[in-house]
């Protein structure tokens, strides 16, 4: 079901619309409903003439809705207008007609996927499901046909560069309010009482904090067989899903101009039963408490399932880096750290990368951090060893993602050399995605931004990859690339997921994956998905990726080489290795290379194992494509659950 659920007022002689609840959006449709687009000044089918249309009663209407009327096709018949209208209609040339026909075929249902029937102000109106817009400038469907690939982006093209789309998009972006949309939250269904009270209870908590309940349904889910069996658990998840400490602050700064601002800083200590907290910081303008926490509460599991006994959390703010100079930035992060250094410390937090959030940022928290402290004990995960070489610690996550790719490939007798792999976002995970995938002989094809993504049919090699970072470090956009790349195409305000391909790797941000994507992944032969980002599919397309047995690796079994690192940078901090031989040693720890440390080496590979055979003892298969997602929370949970038994109500 879906909640909340919004009453609309309907009449009699439309008993036979029902509603469909989408995400920012409710619509009305009518079941079956065909809408025509196509049909030529000549191609009239002569029993369509007395075919009755969806009725509405008359009413009146301004000459500005005739006017889009007569533009639409409208669902008003001629006998409807004013006989002006009428006289002005006889004097048009032919035109291409519309129509809208009262039953429709299912068969049609995904071809018109982009249209949706609406009543705006007592009237039927067809309506672009890109734009929720109706008239004259949406008379094309814009994503084509039933034909070519290219005909498809040749039609999202043309609408996206049509002017009603372009004034919409300028309009949004001057805005300087939010626009802050209903979000309705959706409940999936479960067979067991005890594990629906504690969704239950975490909606009359926390009701608007989406993202947060999403990722507790999911691992509600994963748990349900692991409640059914000890009900005692309930009371332990109630008590897991309240965080240890939520720190919320004001952060002010001062620009380049010399006008002061203010942001609000978040930190998340979720929990610390197994140890000291490890997490992200994200800066971007998105962030609030409901991200916040969903992060940590994954970063909790996700270190639950790693080689070390650590804690999770996660923070950040709704500062945007984007276009701000080195010295905002740095103001910026100094005012944050004034905050939350009384909370840090390498046995109680310590931060790392995230969204927004690089060496740079992370050096100018470590300088405050270190100032206020008065000492350098250990070292925030991520930025720059000693200050004289690189962190792999984002390396290592990225290759992480194509190394448990490699595992599930090699229990089904296959390689990653030659698939086509799909990978979203162009941040430092995906570059080292790509940059991995490249070395072990895939064809990783696409890459993607928030305006759209690219594609290069001939597939990226260490030279574009190259090209590609620098593309990213001079804050240029990526259709620079096709600039370069004859054969590569960027497509606007578009993803990646209906290329062909056999692996996807989201790495973008939460979410990416709607309902319509998964079902268009699925159609593009997509039969394994590695999660790069947290929660990177909402709920509809999980059920659709499992549903056409896409095999899913979790975030939080999948990202474990970004722990690996970051635990190995703070453990090994005094050595005074250089570069490459820390490179060497966490190389060694990810992947099959000689290794130092057998625990270190068998890392990944533990956790991939240890989550298929705890599905296995809960009866999942191993062919199941929730035997993973439902093997690596199960087996995180149950870490921290006997943690918290151990150590008593804390």
């Amino acid at each position: 079901m879906l909640l909340p659920v919004v009453g609309l007022e309907m009449n009699s002689s439309m008993d036979d619309i029902s509603m469909i609840q989408q995400r920012h959006h409710l619509v009305v449709r009518e079941l079956g409903g065909e809408i025509d687009l196509e049909i030529g000044p000549h191609d009239d089918d002569p029993s369509f003439t007395h075919t009755p249309l969806i009725t509405v009663p008359p009413q009146e209407s301004s000459a500005d809705d005739h006017e889009e009327n007569k533009n639409m096709g409208a669902i008003v018949s001629h006998s409807h207008l004013p006989s002006d209208d009428q006289e002005l209609l006889k004097s048009l040339p032919a035109k291409r007609k519309k129509k809208v026909v009262k039953r429709w075929r299912e068969e049609w249902a995904d071809t018109y996927k982009w249209a949706y029937v609406d009543v705006k102000e007592g009237t039927t109106r067809i309506f672009c499901s890109i734009c929720r817009e109706y008239g004259r400038k949406h008379r094309r469907n814009p994503y084509g046909n039933e034909g070519s690939r290219n005909m498809q982006m040749s039609a999202l093209e043309e609408h996206n560069n049509s002017l009603l789309h372009k004034e919409a998009l300028r309009l949004q972006m001057a805005s300087k309010d939010k626009i802050i949309a209903d979000k309705p939250i959706y409940v999936k269904a479960l067979m067991s009482k005890s594990a629906g009270s504690i969704v239950e209870a975490a909606l009359k908590r926390d009701p608007n904090e989406l993202e947060f309940i999403q990722s507790v349904q999911e691992v509600i889910h994963a748990l349900e067989r692991v409640i059914s069996k000890n009900s005692g658990y309930v009371n332990t998840m109630e008590r897991l899903l309240e965080p240890e400490r939520t720190i919320i602050f004001r952060v002010p700064w001062v620009d380049d101009r010399g006008e002061m601002h203010v942001n609000r800083g978040f930190r998340v200590q979720f929990n610390q039963t197994l140890g000291p907290c490890r997490g992200g910081l994200r800066f971007h303008p998105s962030m609030n408490l409901s991200i916040a926490k969903f992060l940590g509460f994954q970063q909790t599991l996700r270190t639950a399932l790693s080689p070390y006994r650590l804690g999770g959390a996660s923070g950040g703010s709704d500062f945007d880096p984007k276009g701000k100079s080195d010295n905002e930035i740095m103001h910026f992060c100094q005012s944050y750290m004034d905050e939350l250094y009384r909370y840090m410390g390498p046995d109680k937090d310590l931060p790392s990368e995230e969204m927004g959030v690089g060496t740079r940022e992370m050096g100018f928290l470590y300088g405050q951090y270190r100032r206020l402290a008065g000492h350098s004990q250990g070292s925030f995960t991520g930025p720059r060893l000693n200050w004289s070489g690189s962190s792999l610690r984002t390396e290592a996550m990225g290759y992480g993602l194509v190394f448990f790719a490699q595992l599930i490939l090699a229990d089904m007798d296959k390689e990653l050399k030659g698939l086509r792999c799909v990978v979203s976002g162009s941040g430092k995970i995906a570059m080292h995605v790509l940059e991995k995938l490249i070395a072990y002989g895939a064809l990783p094809i696409t890459v993607s931004d928030s305006k759209g993504y690219l594609v290069d049919e001939d597939g990226f090699d260490f030279m574009k990859l190259s090209f590609l970072r620098d593309i990213k470090a001079q804050h240029r956009t990526l259709r620079d690339y096709s600039k370069t790349y004859a054969r590569a195409k960027y497509y606007d305000e578009a993803k990646p997921w209906n290329e062909r391909c056999d692996v996807a790797f989201p790495c973008a941000s939460q979410n990416e994956i709607e309902h319509n994507d998964a079902i268009t992944l699925v159609n593009s032969g997509c039969r394994i998905l590695i999660e790069g980002s947290n929660m990177p599919c909402t709920p509809e397309a999980m059920d659709v990726l499992k549903g056409a047995n896409v095999l899913i690796a979790p975030s939080i079994a999948a990202g474990t080489g970004g722990v690996v690192a970051g635990e190995l940078e703070l453990k090994e901090y005094n050595l005074n290795w250089a570069p490459e031989d820390f490179e060497s040693k966490l190389q060694a720890t990810i992947f099959y290379k000689e290794p130092q440390n057998k625990n270190n080496y068998e890392a990944m590979k533990q956790t991939y194992q240890r989550a298929l055979k705890t599905a296995a003892e809960f009866g999942y298969q191993k062919e199941s494509p929730e035997a993973l997602i439902h093997g690596a929370v199960i087996s995180a949970f149950l870490t921290i659950a006997s943690g918290m038994a151990e150590q008593g109500c804390v």
